[in-house]
């Protein structure tokens, strides 16, 4: 076991007992009011530079070492989602309808723990690192205000984690190239005209003309995208009417599209407004097709991913490293690492044997803690591997 891994393990009640109490606290996105200030506080203990308010309730926290080098940004999310949480842990939420359901809280205390490991090792450290923990991941662009207001700047490199319940604790996700899927959200509006569900004929029914075009949707990426490129288009919801006997004058459904290349991100929003707008007018009805932007593909750079695959694998035997992991979730993150060359990486988190297994955002998910250990021993390994040698 390497010497990060042993300092991480000493750290595990430290590291335990942040991630229990935010998963006992959870917050929703631009409202994690008492999340940043136990992590300012966590931080300035450390003597780290911290400043708030970044992105509405953001934290950044800086560490300079004894030594010139690289300025590394380490990112973490910390909000939690609107779910009614059912593990029935000690340490389940106390707040009715909030949970961490994706593991943010271990994110921040994965991310406090690593400020401990190399603020007592700070003289030794080349350069700084920039701790920004950000606020409103779950599609409400935390990490896009937080670019904007300066967080990434004069960064030389940026690191990110994910703990993944996907895989057990023990594995390592980590490529170069694209590993999240860049998404797009889709609303398309239907105007017909209404009445009775009777005489049907004397109605534009907007419900079988949004049927007809939720079809023809999915044929775009298998015939509207190349067979060796990747893209999603999923409908998640349809509103219309109330009555069952009435048929309504408009409809309503959305959904999202997933892509990994700008280029097929394009043809596929494309593709929907013809596909409806066609459709729309074969069947007599108005249509408004709006598509919305949420965020790019995370993308690895891959000088970066080597060298810490290099690292990964040496001073980290015990553990498993994927090089061939990719999702067509998405991440905000993005929004760092298309401005600063880094490394979006994932921790294992499920264990079978003690029922570990609920997906992300499961009102029953949690987690093997053991991965705080390994994320923590892994982002400060990262971290230091890329502080001594700048490229």
């Amino acid at each position: 076991m390497s010497e990060w891994m042993d300092w991480a393990n000493e750290l595990f009640p430290f590291n335990q007992s942040i991630r229990r109490d935010l998963h006992q606290h959870p917050e929703l996105g631009f409202q994690e009011t008492r999340t940043a200030a136990l992590i300012a506080r966590q931080l300035e203990e450390l003597g780290l530079e911290v400043v708030t308010g970044i992105a509405e309730t953001g934290v950044v926290g800086t560490l300079k070492g004894g030594r010139p080098g690289p300025t590394i940004l380490a990112r973490f999310d910390m909000d939690a989602l609107p779910i009614q949480e059912e593990t029935g842990a000690d340490y389940a939420s106390v707040s009715p309808g909030v949970m961490h359901a994706c593991g943010h809280d271990g994110h921040v205390a994965i991310g406090l723990t690593t400020a401990r490991m190399l603020a007592s090792r700070k003289e030794q450290l080349a350069g700084q690192v920039r701790f920004v923990f950000q606020p409103a991941e779950e599609g409400q662009g935390g990490a896009f205000q937080m670019v904007e207001q300066g967080a990434a700047e004069g960064c030389d490199f940026a690191l990110a984690l994910h703990l993944w319940n996907d895989r057990p604790a023990g594995w390592v996700g980590l490529r170069e190239g694209p590993v999240m899927a860049g998404a797009d959200v889709f609303k398309v509006r239907i105007r017909g005209v209404g009445g009775h569900g009777a005489v049907p004929h004397q109605t534009v029914d907007p419900i079988v003309a949004g049927a007809q075009m939720i079809t023809a949707l999915q044929t775009i990426v298998s015939r509207n995208i190349s067979a060796l490129k990747t893209g999603v288009i999923s409908v998640g919801a349809f509103h219309a009417g109330e009555a069952l006997n009435v048929i309504p004058a408009a409809a309503e459904f959305g959904g999202t599209l997933r892509f990994f290349e700008p280029g097929v991100q394009a043809r596929m929003g494309e593709r929907i407004r013809s596909v409806c707008q066609g459709t729309a007018q074969a069947m007599g009805c108005e249509v408004e097709v709006e598509i919305e932007e949420w965020t790019q593909a995370v993308v690895n750079d891959a000088t970066v991913t080597g060298r810490l695959e290099m690292v990964f694998r040496k001073e980290f035997p015990e553990l498993h490293v994927d090089a061939d992991c990719q999702t067509m979730a998405s991440e905000d993150a993005s929004a760092f690492l298309e401005r600063v060359p880094g490394v979006y990486f994932f921790v294992g988190s499920a264990n079978k044997e003690r029922g570990l297994t609920y997906s992300h955002h499961h009102p029953r998910f949690d987690f093997d803690e053991q991965a705080l250990t390994y994320g923590a021993g892994l982002m400060a390994a990262g971290i230091w591997e890329l502080s001594h040698k700048k490229s």
